[in-house]
């Protein structure tokens, strides 16, 4: 269960704290970058915490996959029927680190860097949008680089009023990666994605919220009462329709009318199997709440 954290804010780089998960089960085991990564379930509620507060949560190789593993683990496990990812400290994460990286064992040679983006910050995002539980990213601080994607890839998108999304790669002379011209021109549409991409500014929370890329912003002590809000419901609800339902969404800008449509009757005829759709039927005729169970 997560706990109450310190608010903190002065400056561009200052941004409010949120809380930490306790400790809890481990379903991926603790693995490398077990201290850097928290995790915790409460509540059918996984609570994946990025924990290098002194880097601002730039995440390292060891962090990549340890994410990645829990996610694949919630998809799987029945327990959790909900996400939140979020982090400790003034940083939600300020890109990627890569001196914690294996070291090459030759010289680079061409292919090496489209393999290392395919391997690494595109399997990260896509972890998160290939989730089978719906995830919330509750961003205390800096979003910047692969760490605005990370936040942009998840179903909901929470902001403390502090914090700030930088599509930093072109400050550094780089081409987005972690599947950045693919998230944002969904979001915001082509023109809105480029001047981002193109400028690089800091965009702050409200302005995040206006273009449609964070659901809400609050003050920055409420941030995580908040996410616990909305993991909680998303956790009593019937867990695999939300499941199709975010596959359905995800799918349905990169086809046509008529692929989406058979996608949506193939997810309406899988999910009348489920337990908890008998139960929403039932609930219904018979004027009571349902009592969903995630199956």
């Amino acid at each position: 269960m997560p706990v109450s954290g310190e608010a903190a804010g002065a400056g561009p780089d200052e941004h409010a704290r949120t809380g930490l998960p306790d400790a809890g089960p481990e379903a991926a085991g603790p693995g490398p970058g077990a201290a850097t990564v928290l995790h915790s379930l409460d509540g059918g509620v996984s609570w994946i915490t990025l924990n290098r507060p002194e880097a601002m949560n730039a995440v390292t190789w060891d962090q990549r996959e340890r994410i990645i593993a829990l996610l694949a683990d919630a998809s799987a496990d029945p327990g959790v029927r909900a996400v939140v990812l979020t982090a400790t400290g003034r940083g939600f994460c300020a890109g990627a680190d890569l001196r914690g990286a294996p070291a090459p064992a030759r010289e680079r040679v061409p292919g090496d860097v489209a393999r290392t983006i395919r391997l690494g910050a595109q399997r990260l995002i896509a972890a998160v949008l290939d989730c089978e539980k719906p995830v919330i990213a509750a961003v205390n601080g800096t979003a910047a680089g692969i760490g605005a994607h990370l936040a942009f890839a998840c179903d909901l998108v929470l902001a403390a009023d502090t914090a700030t999304f930088i599509e930093v790669f072109v400050r550094r002379g780089l081409v987005p990666d972690g599947g950045g011209a693919y998230l944002l021109p969904r979001l915001v549409g082509p023109q809105r994605a480029k001047e981002l991409m193109f400028f690089g500014d800091a965009l702050t929370a409200a302005d995040a919220e206006r273009l449609g890329l964070v659901n809400r912003t609050v003050p920055g002590g409420e941030l995580e009462a908040l996410a616990e809000e909305w993991a909680g419901r998303l956790a009593a609800g019937p867990t695999r329709a939300l499941a199709l339902t975010k596959q359905l969404v995800n799918a349905s800008l990169d086809g046509d009318r008529a692929t989406t449509f058979a996608a949506e009757a193939a997810a309406q005829e899988i999910n009348m199997t489920t337990r908890d759709a008998n139960e929403g039927v039932a609930s219904f005729v018979e004027r009571r709440s349902p009592e969903y169970r995630g199956c």
